[in-house]
C-alpha cells in the first residue's frame, strides 16, 4: 500500500530555526530543542540578516528568535520573515519581558512570547503549540500586559530606559545597547519628553511603575 502523504507530513519532525546573538544561549536552545524526537534544528542565525536569509533557505515551521539582535529586533525579523517563508509561525523568548513588546507582537501575529528563564520542557511545548497555530505566552507577563496601560514609549527608548535604570554612565548604556553615545542621548531625551520626567532617574522610575521597562 501507498503510504499516504499526510500522514508522512504529520509524522515528520517539525523544522525549527533558532536566531539569537548570544552563542551560548543559543547553543544551548539548539541542543535542548535538538533532544526532542519530534523537533529538527535546521540552522542557526545570530543577526536579522542572518536570520532572514536562514529562513528562506530552510522554510521552518517554527523560527525562535531573540528580541535584540544587532541589526534590529525579533520582531522587524518576524514580519520579514512573513514575507519570505509564510508558513512559518515565530516564538520570541527574550530577557526583554515587557507588556509593550507583547503587545506589539501580539499584533503583529506573533504566537509565541516566553523569556528566557523558560525551561526547556516549556520551551519544546511552545513549539509544539505554535507550529500548531495556537498561542504561547508567559502567563505572567500576559497579566501584566492586561494591567498595563499602551506605552509612549517606543522599544528602543524602553530598552535604553532600562539599561540606564542602574545609573549606569553614557557609554555604557551605548555599550550595552550597542548604539551610538549620540543615539543613546537621543532616546533618553525622548523618553524623558514624552514621560514628562525632569530627568532620566524619574523617567525610569514611572515606566517602571507603569510596566512598561
Amino acid at each position: 500500500m501507498t503510504p499516504d502523504p499526510a500522514d508522512a507530513a504529520a509524522s515528520a519532525p517539525l523544522r525549527v530555526i533558532l536566531v539569537d546573538d548570544e552563542n551560548l544561549i543559543r547553543s544551548a536552545l539548539a541542543t535542548m530543542l535538538s533532544l526532542e524526537d519530534d523537533l529538527d534544528v535546521r540552522g542557526e542565525a545570530a543577526t536579522v540578516a542572518d536570520g532572514l536569509r536562514l529562513a528562506r533557505s530552510a522554510q521552518p515551521d517554527v523560527a525562535v528568535l531573540d528580541l535584540q539582535l544587532p541589526d534590529g529586533d525579533g520582531l522587524e525579523l518576524a514580519a520579514r520573515i512573513a514575507e519570505v517563508s509564510p508558513a512559518t509561525r515565530c516564538l520570541l523568548v527574550t530577557s526583554h519581558s515587557r507588556p509593550g513588546y507583547l503587545k506589539r507582537a501580539l499584533a503583529q501575529g506573533v504566537l509565541g512570547f516566553l523569556p528566557k528563564t523558560t525551561s526547556a520542557d516549556q520551551l519544546a511545548r511552545a513549539v509544539r503549540s505554535v507550529a500548531s497555530g495556537r498561542r504561547a505566552i508567559d502567563p505572567e507577563l500576559a497579566a501584566e500586559t492586561i494591567s498595563s496601560g499602551d506605552s509612549p514609549l517606543t522599544p528602543r527608548e524602553s530598552d535604553v530606559l532600562e539599561y540606564a535604570a542602574d545609573g549606569a554612565a553614557i557609554e555604557q548604556i551605548a555599550r550595552r545597547a550597542h548604539l551610538a553615545e549620540g543615539t543613546v542621548r537621543n532616546y533618553l531625551s525622548s523618553a524623558q519628553a514624552k514621560l514628562q520626567a525632569a530627568n532620566r532617574h524619574e523617567a525610569v522610575a514611572l515606566a517602571r511603575r507603569q510596566g512598561w521597562i
